[in-house]
């Protein structure tokens, strides 16, 4: 039984929880993310502070990274991208929609939607209608960059407390502290591999891409940029940027472009790299590179960042695998303890 002292302080605590909440809220979803980010390049800060010998020096070094790896890309692809999207003019997307229309109508079970969604009155709607939704990406845009500064500001605080802010936490977990640094470390070795593998096959798939757009005279960079992103969605991330702009160079240069660009995404990037190399990537990152011993059902994996992604938007790739990896490990835990 709690004494009355003990209650007092545990009162005390969930009141300053609470508190806490409610004035931290609109910042714990990149609080969240920033400690997830820390546990995925813990190995890589460690190596720097034993080669600096300088927590401050270690957490400015990876976070300065960190910021590179996150904001240069998505900088790069806003600005150059407005310049790009404001060349495409309206005159150009007709062209393109009519180019699709025209083969609809040539197969009988798409004449009908071709006719209902591709005529010209919807056409000159989809044309006014987007806008208002560049209005949307661009306000949903600013809130992403504003959470993904705090991402970085909290990164660096947690590198430079390190092992303190860690040991917290372990401290607050009902369980003991053997099993609530097994929990820390699978929740730390899923994340290094996701985290790892995510950045290399999306540089990866990213380049395939940038190299045939460059062949064709199109702005090699700026499309593998998009294309990286974009590969970050499982299974339709690739046909979301190959597709339109196979229809767009269709109309614009010839259908032998098209074809060219449709075939090279689908079978060199999304059955040869993604389907064979991909894996072979993180075997050699999770076996070569990271050492890791973890167990990691590639299948959880894949579910869980689509999850994640469906729920939190970007941030899910983080959050799906996060999330994941403690269930499992508490899961354990509760088991341990159900068959005591």
């Amino acid at each position: 039984m709690m004494s009355k002292s003990s209650l007092m302080i545990t009162a005390l605590f969930i009141m300053a929880l609470m508190g806490a909440y409610s004035v931290y809220k609109p910042f714990i979803l990149s609080l969240v993310v920033a400690m997830l980010l820390t546990m995925a390049t813990f190995n890589l800060t460690k190596k720097l502070v034993d080669y600096t010998h300088s927590a401050h020096i270690s957490a400015a070094i990876s976070t300065t990274l960190m910021t590179l790896l996150l904001f240069a890309p998505i900088v790069y692809m806003a600005t150059t991208g407005v310049e790009y999207i404001s060349e495409i003019d309206s005159t150009g997307i007709r062209d393109t929609v009519n180019t699709v229309k025209k083969f609809a109508e040539e197969i009988p079970f798409l004449e009908k939607l071709s006719t209902q969604y591709l005529s010209d009155v919807k056409i000159t709607y989809y044309i006014n209608q987007s806008t208002t939704y560049l209005t949307v990406a661009g306000e949903a845009g600013f809130g992403f960059m504003k959470n993904m500064f705090f991402v970085v500001i909290f990164y660096f605080f947690i590198n430079y407390y390190g092992n303190r802010f860690f040991d917290v936490i372990l401290a607050l977990l009902p369980v003991s502290s053997a099993k609530g640094t097994r929990m820390m470390q699978e929740v730390s070795a899923t994340m290094e591999v996701v985290f790892y593998s995510i950045i290399v096959t999306a540089i990866f798939e990213g380049f395939l891409f940038g190299i045939i757009m460059s062949y064709f005279g199109f702005n090699g960079l700026l499309f593998g940029v998009i294309y990286g992103f974009a590969s970050l969605v499982p299974v339709i991330g690739g046909i979301i940027v190959w597709a339109p702009v196979s229809l767009y160079a269709w109309t614009k240069i010839d259908s032998q472009t098209a074809i060219i660009l449709a075939t090279y995404s689908v079978l060199m990037i999304s059955i040869i790299a993604d389907t064979f190399i991909k894996p072979m990537i993180i075997r050699i990152i999770k076996e070569d590179f990271l050492k890791s011993t973890i167990q990691i059902n590639s299948l959880v994996i894949f579910f869980s960042i689509i999850a994640g992604m469906s729920t939190y938007g970007f941030w899910g790739m983080i959050l799906g695998p996060a999330i994941t990896s403690f269930l499992i490990a508490i899961t354990k835990v509760y088991l341990d303890y159900s068959e005591k």
